[in-house]
């Protein structure tokens, strides 16, 4: 088995496939590739056993044939090459021959039938939409995600599909990102949670599709797939929390204030905020907001006053400023809108405008106690 191909081409898929290999695996085979070559074609694998990534390049080649190479000297070797063609010839238990305009290097292969194969996705259900709606969806709700092991089912999105749109959710019981897309329906109703590893190498490949792309779903497993990319991942199992029932509906105070300036006044000021609750005091009366925070512990306090839309009653609320910046940092607008009730209640935040026609995005954040001593 052998084949010629552009190492620049080979190392970028590879570094693709690689993020799916852990650095201490349960089976020592999970530490190569699965290399299957046929018809001009090379089919690489990387695998954890709940994650199988698998993309495709074209390559010389009339052979045929499949062996396992170890990922990390294979990465490390094609790092240093400047764009050239590379030959790799495999000589079974001999090892991979690999010949560059410098030399010929030569690194131990193992046999492919020790490596796991992809499980078929039994009673699949089938849901197409954008690559570029799937990274948006990403982008705006996983840094939203917990962290915490003993609610696993929040440590994920939430998937919704429907016929009448599609909505992701994430959740750290802190803050809260909903957004939907009205304009991607599913013939199948289905609710699942997707782990955040399979979610951060979609977030890494999908800005370079173009295609529609397939996503095939079970109650275990889910599958992405689009161009000569396929990733297959095992689903987070647990009931995700009602989250619809703490978002507020009622919110008489109304305020619109410039994105970028509020998230520059919010991240000046928290400098100066408590190192543990890293809060940050928004009081708003009238076309004005002031921005606060204070650390009595060091002498530390920072004050500033922002222009500012606020329609309702005058109104003090503390947020943690680390949240408030997540949230700003990911959207887009020039402005924004957020919604109040009472100081112990949940805000909203939302873009002002500058939505796609179908596209819905709501920010929750959780407010932190006013120490008025």
């Amino acid at each position: 088995m052998k084949f010629i191909v552009s190492s620049g081409s080979l190392l970028k898929q590879l570094q693709l496939a690689g993020s799916v290999i852990q650095s201490n695996n349960a089976l020592p085979i999970l530490d190569n590739f699965l290399f299957q070559l046929a018809e001009g074609k090379l089919r690489i694998t990387a695998s954890d056993l709940e994650n199988v990534l698998t993309t495709t390049l074209d390559v010389e080649s009339d052979a045929e044939g499949e062996a396992c190479v170890p990922a990390r000297i294979l990465l490390d070797t094609l790092k240093t090459f400047p764009e050239q063609p590379l030959s790799f010839v495999f000589q079974g238990e001999a090892g991979v021959e690999i010949a560059s305009d410098y030399g010929k290097y030569s690194v131990n292969s193992f046999s492919a039938d020790d490596f796991p194969r992809v499980a078929a996705l039994e009673d699949a259900s089938l849901t197409r939409m954008p690559a570029h709606v799937l990274f948006s969806a990403i982008q705006k709700t996983l840094f939203a995600a917990g962290n915490d092991d003993l609610r696993p089912v929040m440590s994920g999105v939430f998937f919704q599909l429907s016929a009448e749109g599609s909505t992701f959710v994430a959740t750290d019981a802190h803050k809260l990102v909903r957004y939907r897309r009205m304009d991607v329906q599913s013939d199948q109703t289905a609710e699942f949670i997707l782990p955040k590893k399979p979610l951060n190498i979609l977030k890494s490949v999908l800005p370079a599709a173009e295609d529609e792309l397939e996503l095939h779903y079970n109650n275990l497993n889910a599958r992405f797939s689009f161009g000569g990319f396929s990733l297959t991942c095992r689903l987070i199992d647990g009931r995700y929390p009602n989250y619809e029932a703490v978002i507020p509906r009622e919110n008489p105070n109304q305020l619109r204030i410039g994105r970028s300036e509020f998230l520059g006044s919010v991240r000046r000021v928290s400098l100066f905020s408590n190192k543990t609750t890293h809060q940050v005091r928004l009081r708003m009366a009238g076309s004005e907001m002031q921005v606060s925070a204070e650390d009595p512990d060091f002498a530390n306090k920072a004050h500033e006053r922002l222009h500012c839309d606020y329609a309702g009653t005058d109104l003090e609320i503390g947020f943690n400023s680390r949240f408030l910046t997540e949230m700003l940092s990911n959207l887009e607008t020039e402005t924004v809108r957020m919604e109040f009730s009472q100081p112990n209640r949940a805000g909203l935040l939302t873009p002002d405008g500058g939505l796609e026609e179908g596209e819905e995005v709501l920010m929750l954040v959780m407010p932190v106690l006013i120490n008025q001593g």
